[in-house]
Parts: structure tokens; C-alpha cells; sequence
């Protein structure tokens, strides 16, 4: 009788008056179909924080040379490194703080101060008038900005369970469409006065300020993205007793026995509830292999465009901001197309770790072809460049959308907001050393054209492979757990 009352109990999830988890909660249990509205508003507030990331690159060579840092031309990628490189060393110091205040004050407050950051700092970076205050305005943005792990827990709070793939997609498509857009934003607007002067005077404040422009027009769009934050509704269980009525519930169910003195949740997986978080393999294995990862696509994303628009003669392609922006526009419309109408059942079929597994295999020949592509000219080498930055930035891509999943799925909702912010300190550290050391690697090749190992450019690709490769072996057994398999064999 005492186990029939338990299981009526059981039956019935309490909710908790005035608590915004709850009415959450209560909403998806009534609601049917995906939430088009939300996700939108999600991908507008990830993007808002994207944009500013790599905007720069396409012209932080010209910005770097006008700040007069460099005393040669081969040392501007070196300086340029280290300006890329503020942002992810101010975010790896505040990245689990951020995922502790997200947990225990709720997920909005952190989305809302970080869109603000990039509204505030993203502007002033613009109008820098030396090397130094490019670098603190940039280390500013990154140490206030926590939101990408907050929004990824959010994502998965917000959106029912057979639409986490899809929210997680559209996170991860948002992320890498601004690492793309951005850069592409900054390759149109930098230098306005030059590239427009029917509309830019030389004497207006972008003619001064050659850099602002991109910054302004991020900033203003960030603005929109502080809005979305207002509209959406907290998803953190907030009650007197400081625990959400899916702990309770999950509570309840522990007064029936279980043999092995594990807990069983309410989607019937066993778990821990005194295991930490650094002892949860399943998390650290993924948080791990998406800082590798992170390493190389950062690293990546720096190098193309100062790549492309070093000379001729130092193993670029001599190719203007404006030429950057137009190819990264491109490889930014056919990302959306794949991560939108494709991933998800490329994801279905495969899964997230097979995904990320094939996705690195084929980016280790893809990178090989980049110094051979320089060789080619005109039309040839503008379809060629094209394509190839597609198919490189759909594969990273795909590669951190299955992370993502693996990630979120590897903890319960009271973790994930730590859980995340675990992993953007790893990545952010990962993606600190990566500007640094591809503009350091990148100016270094470039002195040694004549090399008898890997000459010139081919030096900067190596070493890019051998990062991909370290990230692809990890992916492998016994390294990298999916949370399902790894709690089936303990």
C-alpha cells in the first residue's frame, strides 16, 4: 500500500508557485511542436555575442600596421596574435564564475550582462588609438562576456527533450556563423573612408577611426540580442527549499531500493548523486577533446584571413579585407543551409561522436591543399578558396555541435550551468594560445620561404593537421564517453 501511494506520487511532478524552472517546466509539458520564436531569439543573443570574436581578423593586419607596433612587416602577424589572444585569456579567468552565478542566480542576468559587454567594449575596441588599449579593451570583452555556457544550458532547459538536438545545433550553427560573419563584417566595413568615399568623409569619425565602423554596427546589433534577453523566461528552479521539483521527484524514486546504491532519474538512467563534476568522465573526455578542438579552429580562423591577405611573396594570396569579407559571407550562408536543414539528421543517423570522428578525418587533407591552392590564380583560385572554406568551417562545425550534445547530456539540469562553465575555461584557455601562437607560427614561416622542411606557409598547415589528428585519436575508446555507454559499464 505504502509503495502504491509512493508511485501515485511519483505519478504526479509537484511544481512550485512563483518559480520561473517550474512554469518552464509546466509549459513544455503543454507545449507541442518546436518553439520557432525562442530559437530565434536564442540564435540572435548567440550570435550577438559571436560577432565581436573574430570580427577583427580581416583587418587587425591593416589596424596592427597603423598602430605603428611593428617595426617590420613580418612581425605584424606576431602583434596581431596577441590582440586575438586578450579576449580568450580574459574569458578563461571568469568563464566558471560565470557558470557558478548562472546556477545558483538564474541563466538571464548572465546572457543579459554579457550582450551588454559587447555593446560596451566592442565600441570602445573600435576606437583604439594605441596597441595597449586594443589589448585591455579586448581583454575586457572577453572577462565579462561568460554567456556561451549559460546559453547552452539554457538551451537545453528551455526546449524539450527531442528538441535538444535541434536548440544545440542552432547554438553551435549561431556561434560558428558569427566567427564567420564577423570576420566578414569587418572585412566590408573597416576602412570606410577608403572603400566608400562617396559616403565616408576622410574627416568623419570613421575616417579617423577606420576600425569603428565594423565595431559600431556589431554593437547596435548586440542591442537587439538585449532584447531577446527581457522576452525570454528564466529557466533555473528557484524555490525556498533551494531545489527544483525535478530533484524532488527524482528524490522520491530513491526511496524505492535499487541493488547497485545508484539513483535513478526520471528518464531511467542510474547516476551518482555524490559523484563531482572533474570525477564525471563523460563530460571531462568531451570538455577535453573540444578544447583540442578549439585550439586548432581558433587557431584556424586567425590564420585564414592574415594568410590571404599576406603578400605574394611571403606565401599569401594579397587579397583585400573586402575580398576576405566576400569569401567568409559565402562560407557563412552555406554553413546556415547545412547546420540547419542537414545536421540534425546527419546527427540522427550517425550520432555526435561518429560526426565529430569523420568530420576531423576529412579536415587533415582538406588543410593540406591550402598551400597548393596558392598557387592557383583568378577565377580558379577565387572557386577553389571558396569552396574550401565551406567544407572546412561545416566540418569544425559539426564537430562542436556533437560536443555540445555530448557536453549538456552528460550532467543534470542543477550542473550544467558549472558543467559549462567548465568547459569554456578549458576551450577559452585552448583558444587563447591558439591566436597567439598561429600569428607567432604564421609571422616565424613566413622568414623561412626557402626552408628544405616544410617551406613558407606549409609549416603553419602542418601543424594545424598534427593538432586535428591529436583530436581525432581522442575521439576513440577508451578516451571520449557517451554518458549512456560509460554508466552501462559501471
Amino acid at each position: 500500500m505504502a509503495n502504491d501511494e509512493l508511485q501515485e506520487k511519483l505519478l504526479k511532478k509537484p511544481y512550485y508557485e512563483n518559480c520561473p524552472g517550474c512554469m518552464v517546466d509546466e509549459m513544455k509539458e503543454r507545449q507541442r511542436g518546436l518553439p520557432i520564436t525562442k530559437l530565434l531569439a536564442i540564435w540572435t543573443i548567440v550570435l550577438s555575442a559571436a560577432l565581436p570574436i573574430s570580427s577583427l581578423f580581416p583587418f587587425l593586419y591593416f589596424m596592427i600596421r597603423d598602430l605603428h607596433i611593428a617595426k617590420r612587416e613580418e612581425d605584424i602577424n606576431f602583434y596581431a596574435g596577441y590582440v586575438g589572444a586578450s579576449y580568450m585569456l580574459g574569458r578563461t579567468l571568469t568563464s566558471m564564475f560565470w557558470g557558478v552565478v548562472a546556477d545558483r542566480y538564474g541563466r538571464k542576468p548572465v546572457m543579459f550582462i554579457g550582450i551588454i559587454t559587447v555593446v560596451v567594449f566592442n565600441t570602445i575596441f573600435g576606437l583604439s588609438v594605441n596597441y595597449w588599449m586594443a589589448i585591455c579593451t579586448r581583454f575586457l570583452l572577453g572577462a565579462l562576456n561568460g554567456l556561451l555556457g549559460p546559453v547552452k544550458a539554457y538551451a537545453s532547459e528551455i526546449f524539450r527533450h527531442e528538441y535538444q538536438a535541434v536548440a544545440l545545433s542552432s547554438i553551435s550553427t549561431s556561434w560558428a556563423i558569427g566567427l564567420i560573419i564577423g570576420p566578414a563584417l569587418g572585412g566590408f566595413l573597416a576602412q570606410p573612408a577608403e572603400k566608400y568615399p562617396a559616403i565616408f568623409s576622410p574627416n568623419s569619425i570613421f575616417g579617423r577611426f577606420p576600425y569603428f565602423l565594423p565595431c559600431l554596427f556589431i554593437s547596435l546589433f548586440a542591442l537587439i540580442g538585449a532584447m531577446c534577453c527581457f522576452w525570454l523566461p528564466e529557466t533555473l528552479h528557484m524555490h525556498p527549499s533551494n531545489c527544483s521539483p525535478t530533484e524532488s521527484y527524482d528524490a522520491l524514486e530513491t526511496a524505492l531500493p535499487k541493488d547497485n546504491g545508484k539513483t535513478e532519474t526520471k528518464d531511467g538512467r542510474e547516476t551518482d548523486p555524490g559523484i563531482s563534476l572533474l570525477k564525471n568522465w563523460p563530460l571531462m573526455s568531451s570538455i577535453i577533446v573540444y578544447c583540442i578542438f578549439s585550439l586548432h579552429d581558433m587557431a584556424y580562423s586567425e590564420i585564414f584571413p592574415l594568410w590571404t591577405e599576406s603578400p605574394r611573396k611571403f606565401g599569401g594570396l594579397s587579397y583585400s579585407t573586402q575580398s576576405v569579407g566576400e569569401i567568409l559571407t559565402i562560407t557563412g550562408c552555406g554553413l546556415l543551409v547545412f547546420q540547419l536543414f542537414l545536421y540534425p539528421f546527419v546527427e540522427k543517423m550517425l550520432g555526435p561522436i561518429k560526426i565529430a570522428r569523420i568530420s576531423g578525418v576529412l579536415s587533415i587533407p582538406l588543410l593540406t591543399s591550402y598551400p597548393y591552392i596558392a598557387m592557383l590564380s583568378g577565377v580558379a583560385l577565387s572557386v577553389v578558396l571558396n569552396c574550401a572554406s565551406l567544407l572546412k568551417n561545416v566540418l569544425s562545425t559539426s564537430i562542436i555541435t556533437g560536443l555540445f550534445i555530448l557536453q549538456n547530456n552528460a550532467v543534470e539540469q542543477h550542473q550544467r550551468g558549472t558543467a559549462n562553465g567548465i568547459a569554456m575555461t578549458g576551450m577559452s584557455l585552448f583558444k587563447a594560445v591558439g591566436p597567439a601562437a598561429g600569428g607567432a607560427v604564421l609571422s616565424w614561416a613566413q622568414k623561412r620561404q626557402h626552408a628544405a622542411f616544410f617551406p613558407g606557409v606549409q609549416l603553419v598547415f602542418f601543424i594545424l593537421n598534427v593538432i586535428e589528428a591529436i583530436g581525432v585519436l581522442m575521439t576513440f575508446k577508451p578516451f571520449l564517453a557517451d554518458r549512456s555507454q560509460y554508466e552501462s559499464l559501471n
